[in-house]
């Protein structure tokens, strides 16, 4: 019986720690997202986007703020698919496909969606 308890306290401690884990992973996927989005010379995102962020200097205007992102795009995917591809839904969008022209990489993709659906 003794056993039986001291697994289940190893099973929480795994289970806490794996948490922790990815609460640490999301974090930094969210900060290379937002090196991305505010860097000029990787996404460029900010020259177009405005953005609640204080280290977004001068943020542009062409394309929407990002606001109510996740109300927005409730499924992720879609959004990353924006992302990805801005022409499957508008032919003549100026916004350039960031995945398909292969100017972001996949994990910096997915980094973007990760800081911009905290918006």
């Amino acid at each position: 019986m003794h056993k039986q308890y001291i697994s289940m306290f190893v099973a929480g401690a795994v289970l806490s720690l794996a948490g922790g884990v990815h609460a640490a992973t999301s974090e930094a996927l969210i900060e290379q997202g937002r090196d991305v989005f505010l860097n000029k010379s990787k996404g460029n995102c900010i020259s177009c986007h405005q953005i609640n962020d204080p280290g977004a200097k001068l943020a542009g205007h062409q394309g929407p703020p990002m606001v109510a992102m996740a109300q927005r795009f409730p499924d992720k995917r879609k959004l990353r698919a924006q992302i990805w591809d801005p022409t499957v839904k508008n032919p003549l969008t100026i916004m350039p496909p960031l995945g398909k022209h292969w100017i972001l990489s996949e994990d910096q993709i997915d980094a973007v969606v990760e800081y911009i659906y905290q918006f």
